[in-house]
């Protein structure tokens, strides 16, 4: 049974427009914390995840750099329609080839690593997600 409470917070969320900005923003900041501790830890993360130091420090550095790119891309007041499909598709791609990377074994990835890299793919595909939902609603 639906009570007018409920249509009322649907129709509050229905009417409600998602902004790429914080989705981006969110991803930067996620994307920078994954990189620097890659970058910090990377010795840890070797034992732990089975991913060799030099590859993890590699893997920080991208995730920093990529970081960077996608706040720059929030930062206009209506970011770039193009800039943020390009931001989506990154993230796809990421998404993609985390699962590969477990499936076809290329990094010799410990079972715990494997489960870091696929919970990884599901996070980076959640903000693909919201942004193309955003990016959508900006139409």
């Amino acid at each position: 049974m639906t009570t007018t409470s409920d249509r009322r917070a649907a129709g509050t969320f229905a009417g409600a427009r998602l902004s790429p900005r914080p989705v981006l923003w969110l991803d930067a900041a996620v994307t920078g914390v994954n990189g620097l501790l890659y970058r910090a830890l990377a010795g840890p993360l070797e034992d732990l995840l089975g991913l060799d130091a030099g590859t993890g420090r590699a893997i920080g550095a991208f995730l920093l750099a990529y970081a960077v790119a996608v706040w720059a891309v929030a930062m206009p007041a209506r970011p770039a329609r193009l800039a943020v499909t390009a931001v989506v598709e990154a993230n796809l791609l990421w998404t993609v080839l985390s699962v590969v990377t477990v499936v076809a074994g290329w990094f010799s990835l410990t079972t715990a690593g494997s489960v870091w890299a696929v919970l990884q793919a599901v996070v980076v595909a959640g903000f693909a997600a919201l942004q193309y939902a955003a990016l959508r609603r900006t139409s």
